[in-house]
């Protein structure tokens, strides 16, 4: 059993809906980027989604786009985000990290070196944003070789004639992206998540994850009421940029995020 199936096969024995939560590898700092990966897990984070530093993060909002930003500025890319996850693997072998991002700082590795490499130092799964299913076959080979879950993305725009292509490579988890656009933009009405959950449920047994636009405490409990778990990314990029002059980085993020966690564990009574 990989950790992502053995995190979820956890969270259902609980009775209660994942927390995933974003950063993005190396913002603000190469340092800071790695004590807040480190510090993620006892802050309540569940499951971790690193991105990878990339110049152009197309479906990214203004605030992840500046994160990358920042992260390139300080040196980092996609050679430091696995090493970034080699050293959190230093201290915790259970939470699962899931790397997140664009293809063309892998394409440029190449596929199976990347897919050996990241596996190598304890990635467990990949989000690739701007890679779809008819041309994802050369890197879900190697991934799958590696032993790495592939994790479909499904949108309000995926139906029924769409959906098994999503599927067909598709291991871990389903990323439900509740709205079109980017990040941190817009929020989706609860039932509608609700009505595309079941939906994507009725067409896969894997666990199904629910990200965009999900700000506050309250958003993700309700996420966490009809999905196997909540995605936060943008909010919490959005904390980190909010205190990069007073020093209170750390605790400020892991703050929202205690919040966040609690928010979601409510979710089971």
């Amino acid at each position: 059993m990989s950790r992502i199936q053995a995190r979820f096969a956890a969270l259902k024995e609980s009775g209660r809906a994942g927390l995933v939560t974003f950063i993005t590898a190396g913002d603000p700092d190469l340092a800071t980027g790695q004590a807040l990966l480190d510090g993620l897990p006892a802050a309540g984070a569940d499951i971790i989604e690193l991105g990878m530093p990339f110049s152009d993060p197309m479906a990214d909002g203004p605030a992840i786009q500046a994160a990358s930003l920042r992260a390139l500025k300080a040196g980092a890319g996609l050679a430091s985000t696995l090493d970034m996850v080699r050293r959190f693997r230093e201290k915790d072998q259970d939470t699962p990290i899931v790397l997140m991002g664009y293809y063309n700082p892998i394409y440029v590795m190449g596929t199976v070196m990347f897919c050996r490499i990241a596996a190598a130092v304890g990635v467990d799964g990949l989000i690739v944003v701007d890679l779809p299913p008819e041309e994802a076959e050369e890197l879900t080979d190697s991934a799958r070789a590696a032993g790495l879950d592939f994790i479909g993305l499904a949108t309000p725009t995926t139906d029924a004639d769409r959906l098994p292509a999503v599927l067909k490579t598709a291991s871990g988890f389903l990323y439900y992206v509740s709205v079109a656009g980017v990040t941190g933009t817009a929020s989706a009405e609860q039932d509608s998540i609700a009505i595309a959950v079941g939906r994507l449920r009725a067409a896969s047994p894997l666990p199904v994850a629910v990200g965009f636009g999900i700000r506050t405490p309250e958003q993700a409990a309700a996420v966490g009421k009809v999905a196997d778990a909540a995605v936060v990314g943008s909010a919490i990029v959005q904390c980190l940029a909010a205190t990069l002059d007073d020093g209170r980085t750390l605790d400020a993020v892991f703050d929202l995020v205690r919040d966040l966690a609690a928010a979601v564990r409510k979710t089971d009574a």
